[in-house]
């Protein structure tokens, strides 16, 4: 029976090897250190957090995320530990509530490693406080105890690490603060959210295998397992975004779902959900903006259609596109791949978390055998060795025969979900482009590349990012992004680099309404002609590419006054008070070969630009190597930090949203010999034409 705990109460451990599941309205910092007799902690080695994520017998997240889950094995703790305190904090500069008490209540449990609740906590009656202390686990006369703690910080991360007697207790909260900076920077933002009605759907006829015993997850559960998505159809309103408070259901009791495994039921949506709201409500600065339509507050979005009949009994049914919910085939297909995505980074978890568990336990048995010297000499200890070899290869095939099972179906949906893409989820080497039209409406999403993991390299999802951009992008031209661009010539992976921003313009101008996108490029040498030449010679620019320093200064301060002009009619409620001559559509700046070029107030106005762009219909597209940028030391990494990083040639360089793999990521490209550029641009200056634009 799981103990609901409130502050101050404990309640006895009945095992040693846990998990510590944590939900948040909004993406927070989790982390846990270890303190002696005293509780106190004797210094950085005894704190795991995201830049040190492992300790013996702890692990943390690698991430800030609105759920995580903690690994604890207790007896492989250090001797002289006797607690262990959870902590909880606020991510610095991430655009999100800067005190608990603007977010929903933190929700804490503690777990077996079958999901079964052993303990939980709510950590209500938090207000100005940034981080807290959430639980504590702690050893007395020889057993271990949980307590629930609930201490907040006001003054953060540093005033909790110094309450616990850790020396240099600001340096390192500044530099576990600014290791989540880099991965917020990594890591793909998650669709937004959605009521319950929304999950994804996943059909089964009948019980599914389950995984293996294994550890317990090492990553964050950054949201339910589901997808979470808006009910109305998008608007000109920009949606939430990663650093928003998302609310986020406690966690399931449940074992981690795999592929073939049928979702478990969230826990009903804090009030905080937009989803659960019936009527729209104003936007208010402490809470999230309610994107639901007036006339759908009372219906659920249409079910998914309905899969295939099984070939026999007991097996999973046929994959069908649109299998997922949604307003809108595209809203159903959009969910749909979000939900592999999802699908696949949690069966490589789970397999990813056997292998740990089956090569550590090998090595604790071994420990334990010959750990006595009568077992060191002779067949004693070669047998003690095969023993343990023998159950680690067997955990690791079952957990193998999971893995593939679950990868064999993604495949297949991936087979059906492709073909039946619109062109803005499509590839360059889909069909569906060679019959485009220009909308009239813009789509809610647009792909900019592919993703896959190791496990399986052929299994490719589609990475699809949010319309309007949400943030910049960055193509990274240096030579030091990945091994493959260490090993091409500088000037063709500068082309390539060009080629590829390229692509994502072009791609840009083929889903927006006619006249609603315009295309500025600054290139301040000149050397990006040839790359530049498709959007050129198509006339779909909005100007000639600006070069030398007065073109570099002339379109920072078109934007610019385009961002200022727009954010002051916002604020002031006059939107018709706007010039006749300023264009209110949507702009994206192509930046090539940064920071030549630029002086001093040209980089500030491009941060600018980065910080306050996108929130009024300005982004940012830049081509640059950051080597290149170090000479302006420190100043530009807020610059770097707001865009995401692609790479010309493939990288594993981005993170998933939910436990933080490190995904390969294959840019766009057409086809070879292919023309599918040129008829898309050109399909845009007629569609212009036509609309008088």
């Amino acid at each position: 029976m799981t103990a609901e705990l409130v502050r101050g109460q404990n309640h006895t451990l009945p095992q040693t090897r846990l998990e510590i599941r944590v939900s948040a309205g909004s993406p927070v910092v989790a982390g846990a250190t270890l303190g002696d007799e005293n509780g106190t902690v004797r210094g950085v080695e005894w704190i795991a957090h995201p830049g040190a994520h492992r300790l013996p017998g702890l692990e943390v997240s690698r991430q800030a995320a609105a759920g995580h889950r903690l690994a604890v094995d207790l007896e492989a703790l250090p001797d002289e530990v006797h607690r262990v305190t959870v902590l909880l904090a606020l991510p610095t500069g991430a655009g999100g509530p800067t005190r608990f008490g603007a977010t929903a209540a933190p929700f804490v449990a503690v777990t077996g490693l079958d999901g079964t609740e052993i303990a939980t906590f709510t950590l209500t009656g938090l207000d100005a406080e940034s981080a807290v202390s959430a639980l504590e686990l702690y050893r007395r006369q020889g057993a271990w105890k949980v307590r629930a703690v609930g201490q907040g910080y006001a003054a953060g991360l540093a005033e909790m690490l110094a309450d616990q007697g850790l020396a240099g207790a600001a340096e390192l909260a500044a530099s576990i603060q600014e290791a989540v900076a880099r991965s917020l920077a990594r890591s793909v933002a998650p669709p937004p959210p959605r009521t319950p009605e929304g999950d994804r759907v996943r059909h089964a006829s009948g019980p599914s295998d389950a995984h293996p015993p294994t550890a317990p997850q090492p990553q964050p559960t950054a949201h339910p397992p589901t997808v979470h998505q808006p009910t109305a159809p998008q608007s000109a309103t920009h949606p939430p975004t990663a650093s928003q408070p998302q609310p986020t259901a406690h966690p399931s009791t449940a074992p981690q779902p795999t592929a073939s495994q049928p979702q478990p039921t969230a826990h009903p949506p804090t009030d905080t959900d937009p989803g659960t709201q019936t009527a729209p409500a104003a936007p208010t600065a402490a809470g999230p903006i309610n994107y639901a339509h007036p006339r759908r507050q009372h219906a659920a979005p249409p079910p998914p259609p309905p899969a295939a009949a099984s070939a026999e009994p007991g097996q999973a049914p046929q994959p069908v596109a649109g299998d997922a919910t949604g307003w809108s085939m595209d809203e159903r297909l959009y969910n749909q791949i979000w939900g592999m995505f999802e699908d696949l980074a949690r069966s490589a978890a789970a397999y990813r978390s056997a292998v740990d568990f089956a090569e550590s336990r090998m090595g604790q048995e071994l420990d334990r055998s010959l750990s006595d010297p009568r077992n060191r000499i002779g067949g004693t200890g070669d047998r003690a060795r095969e023993e343990a070899r023998a159950k680690r290869d067997e955990l690791i095939a079952r957990a193998r025969e999971v893995l593939d099972r679950d990868l064999a179906q993604l495949a297949a949906e991936a087979a059906v979900v492709e073909p039946a893409l619109p062109a803005a989820y499509a590839g360059w080497d889909n069909p569906v482009w060679h019959a485009h039209r220009i909308p009239m409406e813009l789509p809610m999403a647009l792909r900019i590349g592919d993703l896959h993991l190791p496990e399986r390299t052929d299994l490719r999802i589609p990475l699809l990012v949010r319309l309007p951009l949400e943030r910049g992008i960055w193509v990274d031209s240096g030579r030091t992004a990945s091994e493959a661009a260490a090993l091409m010539d500088t000037d063709r992976l500068r082309r390539l680099a060009m080629e590829t921003a390229v692509l994502h313009a072009a791609r840009l101008l083929a889903v927006y309404p006619p006249g609603e996108f315009s295309v500025h490029v600054i290139d301040p040498a000149g050397s990006a002609a040839g790359s530049l030449a498709p959007l050129v010679d198509a006339g779909v620019l909005a100007g000639p590419p600006a070069a030398g320093p007065g073109g570099v200064a002339s379109v920072l301060a078109h934007l610019t006054r385009r961002v200022d002009l727009v954010q002051m009619a916002v604020r002031a409620g006059a939107a018709d008070a706007l010039p006749p001559d300023l264009d209110t559509g949507e702009q994206l700046l192509v930046v090539n070969d940064f920071p030549h070029g630029f002086d001093d107030r040209a980089v500030t106005q491009l941060r600018y630009l980065a910080d306050e762009g996108p929130s009024v219909g300005v982004h940012l597209l830049m081509v640059a190597d950051r080597e290149d940028a170090s000479a302006y030391g420190p100043v530009l990494d807020p610059l770097w930090r707001s865009l995401l990083r692609i790479t010309p040639v493939a990288d594993n360089h981005l993170a998933d949203p939910w436990v933080g793999h490190a995904w390969t990521y294959e840019p766009p490209a057409t086809p070879p010999g292919s023309r599918v550029l040129e008829q898309v641009l050109a399909a845009v200056t007629a569609a212009r034409r036509a609309a008088g634009r």
